[in-house]
């Protein structure tokens, strides 16, 4: 049996006026930052950064410093990702549930982990659990950043479920459904689709956040950048460049979401 959704009230042309405002904040930052580099007599040498994307070999294109560094920097925000909604979702639903046992390790994760910089819990894990429990590099970074990111995930989970209409809990309740088909029939599938944003945007925020993963020493993107600009000393064309990489997977992030949010508005209304 469907139960009744409520309706989309999204505007379409919502996600491209914020990209378009995110543009042109660039387009000034960046305008900004010429002026001031021009006013230093810097020179723009463009042309050293041919190979740092993409070259070739023989015909055949080759990755660059830059586009394994995003390599890795895709690697370990997806794995963290996937790992962070598990964890969000769990953590969300022990806040929820009456067990008093689950509620107190829920709240306990929370605070905890909300109250420590993310760089110092990099550190932590790498250097003091990553020796005792032969945790390396990437599982370290994975790990800090599933556990923080984590805990903000649970409390949009936490607060897409518990706007379910009540009535929505007492069509459950009145058709039998087990806890377990209540949460995976009803009320996930419902508040799925009203926290696609927020999501949207604590991905957007890992994606960013994954750079301080460079302080271990992982060659992601911002690690390749510090290289790059260590060899070659084009701190602006460097970081001009990785910025604009950052800029493109979150935009595509955001758009991959607004694609799905979509879809599961015409699933429901239907």
């Amino acid at each position: 049996m469907t139960i009744p959704f409520f309706q989309n009230t999204a505007r379409p042309w919502e996600p491209w006026w914020s990209i378009g405002r995110y543009l042109l904040l660039v387009g000034v930052i960046i305008w900004l930052a010429g002026r001031g580099a021009e006013n230093l007599g810097y020179n723009w040498q463009w042309y050293r950064l041919d190979d740092a994307v993409l070259w070739f070999q023989d015909g055949r294109p080759r990755a660059g410093p830059l586009l394994i560094g995003l390599a890795m920097t895709l690697k370990i925000s997806g794995a963290a990702l996937m790992v962070s909604l598990v964890l969000g979702l769990a953590t969300a639903l022990l806040r929820l549930l009456p067990s008093a046992v689950g509620r107190l390790l829920a709240r306990v994760y929370l605070e905890l982990v909300r109250n420590i910089p993310l760089l110092i819990l990099i550190f932590f894990i790498y250097f003091v659990l990553g020796p005792l429990f032969g945790l390396g590099r990437f599982a370290s970074a994975v790990l800090a950043l599933s556990l923080f990111e984590g805990a903000y995930v649970s409390e949009i989970f936490r607060g897409g479920i518990v706007s379910i209409h009540r009535g929505q809990w007492e069509a459950a309740y009145s058709l039998g459904l087990s806890t377990w088909d209540m949460y995976a029939r009803v009320v996930l599938p419902q508040a799925l689709r009203r926290i696609i944003p927020p999501l949207t945007g604590q991905a957007v925020s890992l994606v960013k956040d994954s750079a301080l993963v460079s302080t271990i020493s992982i060659y992601d993107l911002t690690m390749q950048g510090q290289a790059l600009v260590a060899e070659t000393f084009l701190a602006f064309e460097v970081w001009f460049t990785v910025a604009g990489m950052y800029l493109v997977l979150t935009i595509s992030l955001s758009l991959a979401a607004r694609a799905l949010e979509r879809r599961l508005a015409v699933r429901y209304a239907g």
